[in-house]
């Protein structure tokens, strides 16, 4: 009987697909309080491929859109001189292992989610305009 593959660090990426953290990207935004700012907020969503959350770090906007230089296979095409971010990044304990979704507080993957959510919160929403 084969020994199972153990899941390192350094063996870790090669199985991760469809290669996550190399999917999307990630802004940190000011924390929205007013209506206004949640309008903003709904306009981004209001984009093909753009998401918002809130984790305990604060809040994001997430650009679901892949690396131009990720490889097929999930390799990195310019491995050898790819961005100091890619440099320093680190699997130790990363979406391979768990969803970054358990983290978040608050997640809106489109529009209508927002839309609901700032009706829930504001009353008066609908009428902003009247």
């Amino acid at each position: 009987m084969a020994k199972p593959l153990r899941i390192t660090a350094d063996n870790k990426c090669s199985h991760c697909q469809p290669s996550k953290c190399c999917s999307y990207i990630t802004q940190q935004i000011d924390t929205p309080r007013s209506m206004a700012d949640f309008d903003v907020l709904l306009w981004q969503l209001a984009h093909q491929n753009v998401q918002a959350y809130q984790d305990e770090d604060g809040w994001f906007l997430m650009f679901n859109t892949p690396c131009l230089n990720l490889l097929p296979d999930g390799g990195c095409g310019i491995y050898e001189t790819r961005p100091q971010i890619c440099r320093t990044h680190s699997n130790d304990y990363c979406e391979y292992d768990a969803p970054a979704e358990e983290g978040f507080k608050l997640f809106f993957p489109n529009y209508d989610s927002l839309q609901q959510y700032c009706r829930r919160r504001y009353k008066k929403w609908d009428q902003r305009f009247k």
